[in-house]
């Protein structure tokens, strides 16, 4: 007993004397420019102040191309209450890409991420990759992979977030 009331004291004393920084520091989104389909320049940057899902994502990912029309649903129905939805295509080349979004076209941007400098940014590892921001500009949430069901767990943190000021 009196050894657990000593160890629980060294913790506080420890836990005091850290920055409050270091108890709480939020992860920062790297910001990032890439090229959108049509030729436009997006950046993370001009998303500041929306929630953010940034989907990373390829044509030869079977996961990735059964999530697509569920990412286009997320978005049609958040994008009102200031959440935006950023595709990220991780192929060297982007023609498979623009060619497959026309048989399965969405609303939103989708950028091309050709030499995978913006999926390192992120530790991306696997297809697909989500990762979602907040609207001060801090990462929140990361998922990798995808199966029928997730879209529940990506709807409880959207709300979640679009309510959060």
């Amino acid at each position: 007993m009196r050894r657990t009331s000593r160890l629980a004291s060294l913790l506080t004393l420890a836990l005091i004397s850290l920055p409050m920084a270091a108890l709480a520091a939020p992860d920062v989104a790297p910001d990032f420019k890439l090229a959108a389909a049509g030729g436009k320049d997006v950046s993370l940057a001009q998303y500041r102040g929306q929630v953010v899902m940034i989907n990373f994502w390829a044509t030869w990912c079977g996961p990735c191309r059964q999530e697509m029309p569920v990412l286009e649903q997320l978005q049609h129905k958040y994008k009102p209450m200031g959440f935006t939805l950023i595709g990220v295509n991780v192929e060297p080349d982007s023609v498979g890409a623009v060619d497959w979004l026309k048989a399965t076209p969405v609303t939103f941007p989708i950028l091309f991420d050709t030499d995978s400098k913006v999926s390192k940014l992120y530790s991306v590892s696997g297809m697909p990759s989500t990762v979602i921001v907040d609207r001060k500009g801090n990462l929140r949430y990361l998922h990798r992979g995808y199966k029928p069901g997730d879209e529940n767990e990506y709807l409880d943190q959207i709300r979640a977030l679009v309510r959060e000021q």
